[in-house]
C-alpha cells in the first residue's frame, strides 16, 4: 500500500508541475529509507535448532568426507551480556559415502559448549572449556591413545576455534547500519590438507528478503587475495584485530548469508572455498540452516 500511495503523489507532482510551472509544489519529495541496522538482540530464552553440514575434498581422489550435526542453542541475558549454551543432540560423520563411527561425534553430544558474549555479540570466551576434556574421558575406551583428541578438545584449542568460527560468521556485522553494497571484512581459518588454510572473507550487503523467520538482510561472501599497499582502511583493521596473518595464496570461495533484521535469528549460511596446497586442489563447503525458532512456552 504505501508503494502505491507514494506512486500516486510523485504522478499528483508531475501534473501540478505541467499546469503551473511556477507553482511550487505543497507535495514534500518523498525521503531515502533509512539504513537497515543490525542489532545483538537475541530472542531471550527461545531455542534455536539448526542443521549443519560440511564436506571436504581434494583432487585425485574419490568422494568426499562429510560432517552433519543438529544443534539446540538458547540464549540466556547474563549482565551485561548474553550467555549461548549449545548442546549437539545429533552427529554423523561419512567418507565416501559411508558412515564412519568417531569418538568425536560422543564427545560433542555429551557437553554444553558455553559461551559468554558482550551485549553487542562480541565474543568474550568459553564458559568451563575444560568440560570438553571431561566428556572425551567418559567415553575414551580403556587403553586407546586419544592423544590427538586430547588437543583438539584442549580448553586453549576449543576457545581459539569457537572464537574464529563466531568471529568468522557474526564479528564485524552489528551495531552499524548497513546500505546496499556496504562491506565488512574478517579473517577466518579452516583445516586443509594437513595444514591451516588462512583466508580474508570480504561481506558484502545486497539487501533484504522475507523468509519463514521474518525479514532477513542478505550479504554475498568472497574470499579476497592478500591486499596491497592500496587497501582500505576496513581492511587494513581486519587483518590488524587478527594478527595480521600471512593469507594463504590463491584461496577463492564464495557463499551467502541471511541475518534475521530486528533480532538475531541466523537465517542460513553457506560458504564453499577451494585452495590449491601443493599440487592437490581441495574444496571445503559449509551450510548452515535455522530448522525452527521455539518460544519457551513451546517447548514447554
Amino acid at each position: 500500500m504505501r508503494l502505491l500511495h507514494s506512486s500516486f503523489l510523485l504522478l499528483l507532482v508531475a501534473l501540478v508541475s505541467a499546469c503551473s510551472r511556477n507553482a511550487p509544489s505543497l507535495v514534500p519529495a518523498p525521503g531515502a529509507p533509512p539504513p537497515a541496522r543490525l542489532e545483538f538482540k537475541p530472542p531471550d530464552g527461545a531455542v534455536l535448532t539448526e542443521s549443519l553440514k560440511s564436506s571436504v575434498g581434494w583432487s585425485g581422489a574419490p568422494g568426499t568426507q562429510d560432517a552433519e550435526l543438529t544443534t539446540v542453542t538458547r540464549f540466556t541475558p547474563e549482565q551485561s551480556g548474553w550467555l549461548l549454551t549449545q548442546r549437539v543432540t545429533q552427529a554423523r560423520y561419512t567418507r565416501e559415502g559411508a558412515p564412519v563411527e568417531t569418538l568425536v561425534d560422543d564427545v560433542l553430544t555429551r557437553f554444553p559448549l558455553r559461551v559468554r558474549l558482550a551485549g553487542d555479540g562480541t565474543f568474550v570466551g568459553v564458559v568451563e572449556p575444560e568440560a570438553a576434556l571431561a566428556a572425551l574421558a567418559a567415553v575414551a575406551p580403556a587403553g586407546q591413545d586419544v592423544s590427538l583428541l586430547e588437543g583438539f578438545f584442549a580448553p586453549e584449542a576449543l576457545e581459539a576455534r569457537t572464537r574464529a568460527e563466531w568471529e568468522a560468521k557474526y564479528g564485524g556485522l552489528y551495531g552499524r547500519a548497513w546500505e546496499p553494497g556496504a562491506q565488512s571484512y574478517v579473517v577466518g581459518t579452516v583445516p586443509l590438507g594437513g595444514r591451516e588454510v588462512t583466508y580474508l572473507l570480504e561481506r558484502t550487503f545486497t539487501g533484504t528478503l522475507p523468509t519463514e523467520h521474518g525479514e532477513a538482510m542478505v550479504f554475498s561472501l568472497h574470499c579476497l587475495a592478500a591486499p596491497g599497499a592500496e587497501a582500505s582502511p576496513r581492511v587494513l583493521e581486519a587483518l590488524s584485530q587478527a594478527g595480521d596473518p600471512e593469507l594463504t595464496p590463491g584461496v577463492q570461495c564464495e557463499g551467502e548469508q541471511l541475518l534475521g533484521r530486528g533480532r538475531f535469528i541466523p537465517v542460513r549460511r553457506g560458504l564453499t572455498l577451494r585452495a590449491t596446497l601443493g599440487d592437490e586442489t581441495w574444496t571445503w563447503a559449509a551450510k548452515s540452516q535455522l530448522e525452527s525458532l521455539q518460544a519457551p512456552e513451546e517447548e514447554r
